[in-house]
């Protein structure tokens, strides 16, 4: 009876669609969708039934009133779901969509959602609710696209869920490159987005207003009560590039890189609150351009320095052009407390360039606070243009600011609102009324927003024998964090091992031997991340051919991945030339490389490779690479060659440690171009320390953009030419921090 009337409700709509109104169309298929949306009238809805439309591009249009809108929307909230190759345009004015979850696929367009059919078709006065874009992503990660691009006039973005953006591209943005998308007015609220894994190069911002081209127009956009949760996709989590817009309420929770003010002009960033848990590069406000005004913005636990600070005021470019960094004017921050951070920096990016200091601008009524009684505040060129007034800091050892700040021991505590106070300060800092958002306020209320994350070691033990197939086997039936436990002897290895998953393979007794027969033992594959621990490894039975390697990724990897190794062995990569260790794929990309208390020796190629990005994009492939306590003998190739080139500004890494190591005899092998140990070429923080280097090819260190961080300490090496530090982008003969090295010969 059901299905019957939902047919007669379609068919009469189709026949008598223009003298119809406020109609409900039931559909159940992609032909009955594109029939009934040819002709709707005001205060209509479309109902897409319950169940997985696959490769469905939506488009939605039609001409609601304010009293009468057009409605599509989910039979049930949580139960439709848009998958494959789709995507939703709509165009025309007051529209609803609602309910809708895009996973399990991705847009053939430019965006998953827009706000228009074609340039010339936009929407206005038009709303997208409680729709989920859940890890909806573009198999091949450098190709770009948006997940909602917002066109048009009045729209407004609210109550969705946005999660998992991996590949190029923004998760949110809004277009100005009409007048008819100028002065828009759109409302951005109570929206969950999070899990914007590092991209690696630009182009991962979660949220843009305009571009360069148009960031002297005005937008007018408000974004209001958003939580980002984990955004950590470039160094503009909000990248502003156009004027008179609005930031309030919203809540970034340990989320890394900053509200960054690009372009435009007359920005209000208020009632914001930053908690960064002490987590790498996590940021808060970055004020560039005219007539800025922060204020009652709440920092607390932010590690990102220079562009990534908790406060960062840059220095301008005198005359700049329209997409480099115009000067600051007229910026008034007040009232906001910034506790636990340790860095604000000021004329930042002062350099040959970027010499216009900010002018006629104010900071007063701040308060600031840091446990440990450090300073953060740095200053990088003339900061006269700024006034200074009723300012309150914790007592710390130096201060070049004289004026316009008292420093007091303050007692601080937490208020009701789980924000620090310092007690007896009232009218400076934030105010006692601030409140962040309440996750559960934001997004959906039927969607989960706590997922579990599968990392190494929080699965099953299973016990392995020596047997054939016997680790290919266990790999195919395990569960992500599962630990793979092999009994001591001899495995041999037929095919390469495919890891999909967090997988850990370890020995129960370190007497564990694998011999591989093909050109890679393991090949990380999306979702995969690999520990070893405790397992010798031999490439002796490996085919008679260049370029093998122990652990590759497969060519097209979206997600990013982790490898580590502990306690192990490896050995005999030598049957032929230039077999390395790790040799992952272009535009692959690794959250950690970690090595720890392992030997490696007779190897023709290198250890780690992360040297296929040589476009000079600004993309590299991995964020942290780590060393520590190993041993390395023999190893023909270049050790660790990790390039990120061009001179972007807009990343975090890459790093790199390596700590208490012995290298013998590296390097030398004919084919090792570099003719060097180790290139760190655009690394942005190097710490080499406590390491013996003997009979080895220099280290050559090459310091590109931004203001790397270079410690080289504590080392024995056999001459003082194995360290080449390379200045491209300073002035000064070298910016690396070199002491207590001893120098053998």
């Amino acid at each position: 009876m059901h299905h019957n009337i939902h047919q007669f409700i379609l068919l009469s709509s189709i026949l008598f669609g223009n003298f119809l109104s406020s109609e409900t169309y039931f559909v159940n298929n992609k032909a009955q969708y594109y029939q009934v949306t040819k002709n709707l009238n005001a205060g209509d809805t479309v109902v897409l039934e319950d169940g997985v439309w696959n490769d469905f591009e939506i488009l939605f249009e039609g001409e609601g009133t304010e009293k009468k809108p057009i409605q599509l929307k989910a039979q049930t909230n949580g139960k439709v779901f848009i998958t494959g190759k789709s995507n939703l345009k709509i165009a025309g004015s007051y529209l609803i969509v609602s309910g809708l979850i895009f996973t399990d696929g991705y847009t053939p367009t430019n965006s998953v959602i827009e706000f228009r059919k074609n340039r010339y078709e936009l929407a206005n006065n038009s709303r997208i609710t409680e729709v989920v874009i859940d890890n909806f992503n573009n198999p091949d990660r450098a190709q770009n696209d948006n997940w909602v691009t917002i066109y048009g006039k009045n729209n407004r973005f609210d109550h969705n869920h946005l999660s998992g953006k991996k590949n190029k591209g923004v998760t949110l943005v809004v277009k100005l490159n009409s007048v008819e998308s100028q002065n828009n007015k759109h409302l951005i609220d109570h929206n969950y987005i999070s899990n914007r894994q590092i991209l690696g190069s630009n182009g991962g911002e979660t949220l843009r207003i305009g571009t360069s081209h148009y960031s002297l127009q005005n937008s007018d956009t408000s974004v209001i009560n958003n939580y980002f949760d984990k955004c950590d996709g470039e160094l503009e989590i909000i990248s502003n590039k156009s004027g008179n817009n609005k930031f309030i309420g919203n809540f970034f929770n340990e989320s890394r890189g900053t509200l960054t003010l690009r372009h435009g002009n007359g920005t209000l960033v208020k009632d914001n609150i930053f908690i960064g848990s002490n987590i790498d590069h996590t940021g808060g406000i970055r004020v560039i351009n005219k007539n800025q005004t922060i204020t009652n913005n709440y920092m607390e636990g932010l590690k990102g320095y220079r562009f990534g600070g908790a406060l960062v005021v840059m220095n301008g470019v005198p005359n700049s052009k329209i997409n480099r960094y115009h000067q600051v004017e007229n910026a008034v921050i007040s009232n906001n407390s910034i506790i636990n951070s340790d860095h604000i920096h000021l004329a930042a990016g002062s350099d040959q360039e970027r010499s216009a200091v900010p002018i006629e601008s104010s900071f007063n009524n701040n308060l600031i606070f840091h446990k440990d009684n450090i300073n953060p505040i740095k200053i990088f060129d003339d900061v006269s243009g700024i006034s200074f007034s009723n300012n309150i800091i914790s007592n710390s050892d130096y201060l070049e600011i004289k004026n316009g700040f008292n420093l007091k021991n303050l007692e601080v505590y937490k208020d009701y609102n789980d924000l620090t106070y310092a007690k007896g300060i009232t009218s400076i800092g934030i105010s006692k009324n601030l409140t962040k958002i309440a996750k559960d306020k934001t997004g959906v209320s039927w969607y989960p927003k706590h997922k579990q994350t599968n990392t190494f070691d929080t699965g099953s033990a299973i016990k392995i024998e020596p047997k054939d197939d016997a680790i290919f086997n266990a790999i195919n039936s395990a569960s992500p964090g599962d630990i793979l436990m092999l009994a001591a002897g001899t495995y041999r290895v037929q095919r390469i091992l495919e890891i999909n998953q967090p997988i850990t393979i370890m020995s129960e007794s370190n007497d564990v031997e694998i011999f591989f027969e093909r050109s890679s033992l393991f090949e990380i594959h999306n979702k995969g991340s690999l520990k070893i621990k405790g397992i010798k490894i031999y490439g002796s039975e490996s085919p008679d051919s260049s370029g093998n390697s122990v652990i590759r990724t497969s060519k097209s990897i979206l997600d990013n991945y982790k490898i580590v190794v502990e306690d192990s062995f490896i050995s005999k990569l030598d049957v032929n030339h230039s077999f390395s260790f790790i040799n992952p794929s272009k535009s692959s990309f690794a959250d950690l490389i970690s090595i720890k208390n392992s030997s490696f020796s007779n190897i023709t190629g290198s250890i780690i490779i992360m040297n296929k990005e040589f476009e000079d994009y600004g993309v590299y492939n991995a964020e942290y690479i780590s060393i520590e306590d190993s041993k390395f003998t023999n190893i023909e190739g270049i050790l660790i060659d990790i390039y990120r080139g061009g001179t972007d500004e807009s990343t975090f890494g890459p790093h790199f440690i390596m700590k208490g190591s012995k290298l013998v005899n590296i390097g030398f092998g004919s084919r090792n171009k570099q003719k060097a140990m180790m290139r760190l070429h655009g690394v942005q923080v190097t710490d080499i320390n406590n390491n013996e280097l003997i009979n080895t090819q220099p280290i050559k260190i090459f310091h590109t953009v931004g203001e790397p961080i270079t410690s080289i300490t504590s080392n024995i090496l056999d001459s003082k030419n194995k360290l080449q530090i390379v200045e491209l982008n300073s002035a000064e003969e070298n910016t690396a921090y070199v002491k207590n090295n001893r120098f053998v010969n």
